[in-house]
């Protein structure tokens, strides 16, 4: 089904300036290949020696989610990542739900990557002479970074694809540097720390160093989901290079680096330097005389491959939020375009809700809870929309199909990776729900807003009785709106007269759609190929369902993006 009220002009999406395989893989690439910086101290002090294999097994998850998320985008190329999944197999609540958690993870994302790439920023300038008084300016920093990109993302998104791929390219060399200097290092001094290393217990004691050390190290995926919500500015096929490219980064850079630190690091300097291991790890690869330099160049390297996390976050919720508001789950000011074909609206309100979640927060490392929950629940959430796919969309075509066994072993590692967090942490839960549940209603109420009008016209009716001037006013006005709102068509196109389909997306609109107008267009070459009993069925649906309008269209021509337009 399409919406019959969204203009052509209104979307924004332009094949001439869709994003080529690197700059698209930059955009979601920088969130994904950022984790090195923190992962890699979360599986050793959690799984100690067996830290390697641990991020080894999620490079292993990551793989099957590549066939998972390249299944359901193609066959169904739409914004919006798990909101688009449930949606065209399920219904919009479930499907909001979705919708509510990946903006969430974007939030939290864009607020911890911010304050943590202004605070590397902070410490290489000190390094080079800035006074130590910087350090309490960097909440207004990290606010000024939200608003520099969030002016970059305005500006569109050709802008920004060159920024991100700039720092992924720097990004991946910095890194490359970091593991060429640590071969030479440890082959030079040996392996003694490393065999020392795999003598020691984890620093935190649990029943199963491997299975929780897992579990922290699943938050080295974060990032993965962002491709699918931007989908529809990238060229044809490029989305499962996307996929492609950030596994093979993540899969040979995380468990490396967790490799070359357990060898050249004591699991204690890894506990104390936890904050900012790698520029640890690069000053003490360099020695005495590079080894500052090395330190300095490897945290403007985090600072600027964080800010290029943030970017992610904003490219990321715009095209969900525009898919949303396109599906009048949101309102509908959020559609409107500024001068540079962007979503302006859409921008401004994540720079806010930003900024307020800054503040609020306080001490933004708060915010791990609604981070990790978050992107780990979208992320089985897509499981289940690939399996719902496979069951109701199943003749639609695709060119790679994930295999059951593929999705029950994704959705079993995602399941134990929330589990395991939470366990490790069960206050991450309530501060989750702290933010979760006023976003989820939020959505609800735009959901449930036409049985929300209906109250309020009850209500004026009868409690404003005797004061029937103004209620008969206030009763006009939300009648008004509700018609305003039932008015709006949805329409449905059909190659036959099979009367079960027809019923269905009747069935559909009645239960999904704030409207009662249906208009049914079958597009034929001449009078003749119209079905004979296609307007006899719709005649009798009409009839099943009074209070819906169905109107028959018959167009001539052929059934293509043109015709739509």
């Amino acid at each position: 089904m399409e919406q019959a009220n969204i203009e052509p002009e209104e979307i924004s999406r332009h094949e001439d300036a869709a994003l080529g395989e690197w700059h698209a893989t930059a955009i979601c690439g920088n969130d994904i290949t950022s984790s090195c910086l923190y992962v890699s101290a979360l599986a050793i002090l959690w799984a100690g020696p067996w830290a390697p294999l641990s991020l080894i097994m999620v490079a292993a998850v990551l793989w099957l989610f590549r066939r998972i998320y390249a299944e359901v985008v193609g066959a169904m190329p739409l914004n919006g990542g798990a909101y688009n999944a449930l949606l065209n197999t399920t219904s919009k609540k479930l499907a909001s739900v979705a919708a509510c958690l990946t903006i969430l993870s974007y939030l939290a994302t864009a607020v911890i990557s911010a304050s943590e790439a202004v605070h590397y920023g902070v410490h290489a300038g000190i390094a080079f002479g800035a006074p130590e008084s910087l350090r309490i300016h960097i909440p207004y920093f990290t606010v000024a970074l939200l608003g520099a990109f969030a002016f970059l993302v305005y500006r569109g998104i050709g802008e920004s694809a060159r920024v991100a791929l700039a720092i992924f390219i720097f990004h991946i060399l910095s890194l490359s540097i970091l593991l060429l200097s640590g071969a030479a290092y440890v082959f030079f001094n040996g392996s003694t720390q490393l065999v020392n290393n795999f003598k020691l217990e984890p620093i935190f004691e649990s029943s199963n160093p491997l299975l929780f050390g897992f579990c922290v190290a699943m938050l080295g995926i974060s990032g993965f989901e962002s491709s699918a919500n931007f989908v529809e500015e990238q060229k044809r096929g490029v989305f499962p290079k996307t996929l492609r490219n950030m596994w093979i980064a993540v899969s040979f850079f995380n468990p490396t680096i967790c490799l070359l630190t357990l060898a050249v690091l004591p699991m204690a300097a890894v506990a104390q330097n936890q904050e900012a291991l790698l520029s640890h790890l690069a000053q003490v690869i360099g020695g005495a005389g590079l080894g500052k330099p090395f330190s300095i160049m490897i945290s403007i390297d985090a600072a600027l491959v964080l800010s290029g996390a943030v970017l992610t976050s904003y490219v990321g919720v715009t095209g969900l939020v525009h898919r949303m508001a396109l599906d009048r789950c949101l309102p509908q000011f959020l559609l409107r375009l500024s001068r540079f074909r962007t979503l302006h609206y859409v921008i401004a309100t994540f720079f806010l809700l930003c900024s307020v979640l800054l503040y609020v927060a306080k001490d933004v490392h708060h915010l791990a809870g609604v981070y990790t929950i978050s992107f780990l629940c979208v992320m089985l959430l897509f499981t289940v929309g690939n399996a719902l796919l496979k069951i109701y969309r199943g003749s639609l075509p695709r060119d790679i199909r994930a295999s059951w066994l593929t999705v029950c072993l994704a959705a079993l590692a995602v399941t134990v990776g929330i589990w395991g967090n939470i366990s490790l942490n069960t206050e991450y839960l309530k501060i989750f729900l702290y933010y979760f549940l006023p976003s989820l209603f939020i959505v609800g109420v735009m959901l449930g807003r036409t049985m929300l009008l209906k109250i309020g016209i009850y209500l004026v009716r009868e409690g404003v009785r005797s004061v029937l001037g103004v209620g008969q006013s206030i009763t006009r006005s939300l009648e008004g709106l509700l018609d305003s709102i039932n008015a709006q068509t949805v329409v449905f196109f059909t190659r036959g007269d099979n009367l079960a389909n027809l019923n269905t997306a009747m069935l559909y609109v009645a239960r999904n759609e704030h409207t009662n107008r249906v208009k049914v267009v079958t597009v034929v070459k001449s009078d003749d190929e119209v079905p004979d009993r296609l307007p006899t069925d719709l005649k009798f649906l009409d009839e099943a369902y009074p209070q819906m309008n169905i109107e028959f269209i018959v167009e001539k021509g052929e059934f293509t993006p043109e015709l739509l337009d």
